[in-house]
């Protein structure tokens, strides 16, 4: 059973009014704001930092594969050297 059904399924639209209500007697109307924009603060950030790690991990990857390439280039020129070598012997 997916956990999603059974969490949705215990909390309704009751439910959700209740925590809204508490939400609001706690952190009364004007700390709600700042709340979210907090929370979107950080949200945006973490998004932030999961983009660029991705992308230095992308980064990372073609490097490795780039040089991965020019050694098998490498590689290639310095048989043909040899092979070169032979035949005008």
């Amino acid at each position: 059973m997916n956990i999603a059904t059974v969490l949705l399924g215990i909390i309704g639209g009751p439910e959700i009014i209740i925590i809204a209500i508490i939400i609001l007697v706690l952190f009364g109307g004007r700390k709600i704001p700042e709340l979210m924009r907090g929370l979107g603060k950080g949200v945006k950030e973490f998004k932030d930092a999961s983009k660029e790690t991705r992308d230095t991990f992308n980064k990372e990857k073609e490097d490795l594969e780039n040089s991965i390439n020019s050694e098998d280039d490498d590689d290639d020129g310095e048989k043909d050297n040899k092979d070169k070598k032979k035949n005008s012997d």
